[in-house]
């Protein structure tokens, strides 16, 4: 039988669907902070934003590394390049369509809050298509993390909270913070299953420079800030819950499996990264 991915399919495999919750948990729990009601539209322009940024940078992602051959010895999930099912230029297109749409609904974001996020959500797209596109990529130079933390943390948890309620107190910004750690914490997860493909098609990603053993470590630190985070940014309860659910992750992180054998904490990673953030979400309505 075969296991080519059907037209949809395909598609749909090469949006990294399970990287999706570090679009969605960052306004989930900006959003909610205040506790004084949601505006709906201002969430669900929010929402539109987070997630074609993310699914434009994965079509970009699977462009780059594929027309760069990265993704000839990867050992995770259908790439649509790589697996020369559809035309390189295709994908490249799609990337950009997906830009688009996140370029449209955050201008209508930003007539109704600040234009200001017109230039944030700019430097947004730059970063997406410069993460492993461009000349020089930076996650060919490991400093991914650091972006991730930035852009799925502080800007959009942050950002979300002052389109929210026109306001970013103290607090926000360590929930910026466990958002964007946990975001660190699917990226770890994705670099250490391919630190020996990376390393033979030249991607040097902060795992593959340091290796297997310390990027579990790597792993263990996002989780770690998770629930610092939480602590300092006064829910306890949330931070308990992060630490439980987790386990099952970090259980695999400092094992010694490796390469395909990783393929479960990625899936295990972004469950608990649902799971922290819809009990946050749901925290913070009922007690705020």
């Amino acid at each position: 039988m075969s296991t080519i991915p059907g037209p949809v399919d395909r598609w749909w495999q090469a949006a990294r669907p399970r990287t999706l919750p570090a679009a969605a948990v960052p306004v989930a729990i900006g959003a909610s902070l205040a506790g004084r009601g949601i505006n709906v539209t201002t969430t669900t322009l929010s929402l539109l934003v987070a997630l074609f940024l993310q699914v434009g940078t994965n079509y970009a992602n699977d462009y780059s590394d594929g027309i760069r051959g990265t993704d000839e010895v990867r050992v995770g999930p259908f790439r649509l390049t790589a697996s020369r099912l559809v035309p390189a230029a295709r994908v490249k297109q799609a990337a950009f369509l997906c830009y688009a749409v996140a370029g449209v609904a955050g201008a209508v974001l930003a007539s109704r809050t600040t234009w200001w996020f017109v230039v944030i959500g700019a430097t947004a797209i730059a970063a997406g298509w410069l993460y492993t596109g461009g000349p020089k990529p930076y996650g060919y130079l490991g400093l991914g993390e650091l972006f991730v933390l930035v852009y799925f943390g502080f800007v959009a948890t942050v950002g979300t909270a002052f389109a929210q309620h026109n306001q970013m107190p103290l607090h926000v910004w360590w929930w910026g913070l466990v958002t964007g750690a946990m975001a660190c914490a699917l990226l770890e997860a994705n670099n250490l299953r391919d630190i020996e493909g990376d390393r033979e098609s030249g991607k040097r990603t902060l795992a593959a420079r340091v290796g297997r053993r310390n990027g579990a470590v790597l792993y263990g630190v996002c989780v770690l800030a998770t629930v610092l985070g939480a602590l300092y940014g006064g829910a306890p309860a949330v931070a308990a819950v992060a630490l439980v659910v987790y386990i099952p992750a970090l259980q695999i992180a400092f094992s010694p499996k490796a390469g395909r054998e990783l393929l479960p904490l990625l899936k295990l990673s972004a469950r608990a990264q649902l799971a922290t953030g819809a009990f946050a979400t749901v925290w913070f309505l009922v007690t705020r």
